[in-house]
C-alpha cells in the first residue's frame, strides 16, 4: 500500500471512528432502593415470575421488558419542567407507556416501612452523573386506590440534595421525613445539571402500623439481580459508568471538598439542585422547575467519614458532547496532515 493510500485510509477510519462516537448516548440511569421505588420492588421479586398481587398485574399490564428496564423510567428532554410533561394519573411511569403498569391504583403494592425522622436515603445509579434530587412525600389523607395527582403531593419537596456522594453504586444522602402515618407514597425527582434528562421513581411507605391489610415488603434488586438482568435490559448506558471519563464519575477522597461536588444538600428553588454551589457556576443552564423554593431546613447529605473510606462522588463536568470535540480536533488535524501529505507526494512526482 503507497503511503497516500494508507494516509487516505488513516482519514477515512479517523472520519468514521469519530461519526460512530457522536451518536453514542450519554444517559444517566437510576432508582431509589431506600425506600423501595414500585419499579425496584418489582424487579427485584423476578419480571418472569412476580411474587405480589401487584407486580403480576405490573406486569401484566407493562409487559417484563418495563421491568428489566428498571432504571430508566425517565424522560430526555425534562429540563426542570415535569408538572408540564407529566399528566396525572402517570406519575409514576413519568406519562411513559412503557412503564404504565407502575400506574395502576392499588392498595397492595410493596412497601417499605418508614419512621419519621431522620432517614438515610439511598438511589441505585447504574451511571452517575451530576444532578440534583428531589423527594416530596403524599398529603394527609393520601387514597392509593385512586390514581396519583400532583395535588396528592405536599407542594413542596421535604428534601432537595445536589450532587450527593455515592458509595458501592448508591447516592447516599440524609434527609428529614415529615411526621406522616399510615400508608403514603415518596415521590423522587432526579434532575441533571449536565443534560436536561430526568429520572422519576414512585415508592410506596407505611409510617406505623397500616390500618389495613399488611403490606408486602418491598425488597430492592441485589447487585447480583443486576447483574443477572443485565443481558435482559434493552437500556443504553453510553459506557457510563464508574470511572467513565466522559462523565468524570469516579472514586473521590472522603474529605475532597473541591469546587465541584461538595455534596451539600441545598434547600433551593426545586429542579434547580439548590444555589450557589461551584458545579451549578459551571454547568450549563437548565430551565427551573415550576415548583415553589423550599424552605430552609437541616438536611444534609451523608457524611463523607474518615479519609479514605472509599466514598465514590458523580463529578461531571461540560455536557456529553466534551469528548467528542476533543476527539473532532484530533480528526481535524489528521486530515489536514493527509491532505498536505498527499500534496507533497504530487510535486516530488
Amino acid at each position: 500500500m503507497t503511503s497516500r493510500r494508507s494516509a487516505a485510509v488513516v482519514t477515512a477510519g479517523t472520519v468514521l471512528a469519530l461519526s460512530g462516537l457522536s451518536a453514542a448516548p450519554a444517559s444517566a440511569h437510576g432508582s431509589m432502593t431506600d425506600p423501595v421505588s414500585r419499579v425496584s420492588a418489582c424487579y427485584a421479586e423476578g419480571p418472569e415470575s412476580p411474587k405480589s398481587a401487584a407486580c403480576k398485574a405490573a406486569v401484566a399490564a407493562s409487559g417484563t421488558q418495563a421491568f428489566y428496564d428498571w432504571n430508566a423510567v425517565n424522560i430526555a428532554n425534562a429540563a426542570g419542567q415535569h408538572r408540564q410533561l407529566i399528566p396525572d394519573g402517570e406519575l409514576c411511569s413519568a406519562g411513559n407507556d412503557k412503564y404504565r403498569g407502575l400506574d395502576l391504583a392499588r392498595a397492595d403494592w410493596p412497601a417499605s416501612r418508614l419512621d419519621s425522622g431522620a432517614h438515610t436515603f439511598r438511589y441505585k445509579g447504574t451511571a452517575p452523573h451530576k444532578g440534583s434530587f428531589e423527594l416530596y412525600v403524599t398529603k394527609d389523607g393520601y387514597d392509593p386506590s385512586k390514581p396519583l395527582k400532583w395535588s396528592d403531593l405536599e407542594a413542596k419537596p421535604f428534601l432537595t440534595v445536589t450532587d450527593p456522594g455515592m458509595r458501592n453504586g448508591d447516592y447516599v444522602f440524609q434527609g428529614t421525613v415529615p411526621k406522616k402515618s399510615g400508608r403514603h407514597l415518596i415521590y423522587s425527582i432526579w434532575q441533571r445539571s449536565d443534560s436536561p434528562e430526568a429520572f422519576y421513581t414512585c415508592s410506596d411507605v407505611v409510617f406505623g402500623q397500616d390500618g389495613g391489610s399488611p403490606a408486602p415488603s418491598a425488597s430492592a434488586p441485589t447487585d447480583q439481580q443486576i447483574e443477572d438482568g443485565a443481558d435482559q435490559s434493552s437500556v443504553e448506558h453510553g459506557g457510563h459508568g464508574d470511572d467513565d471519563p466522559a462523565t468524570g464519575a469516579g472514586q473521590t477522597d472522603a474529605g475532597d471538598t473541591g469546587a465541584e461536588g461538595t455534596g451539600t444538600a441545598e434547600a433551593g428553588t426545586a429542579g434547580t439542585g439548590g444555589e450557589g454551589t461551584a458545579a451549578d457556576a459551571s454547568s450549563s443552564s437548565t430551565p427551573a422547575s415550576p415548583t415553589p423554593a423550599a424552605p430552609a431546613t437541616p438536611n444534609a447529605p451523608a457524611p463523607a467519614g474518615d479519609s479514605g473510606s472509599g466514598v465514590e462522588l458523580a463529578e461531571t463536568g461540560g455536557d456529553s458532547s466534551t469528548p467528542y470535540l476533543a476527539i473532532g480536533g484530533a480528526a481535524v488535524l489528521a486530515v489536514g496532515a493527509a491532505v498536505l501529505f498527499g500534496t507533497a507526494r504530487r510535486r516530488r512526482a
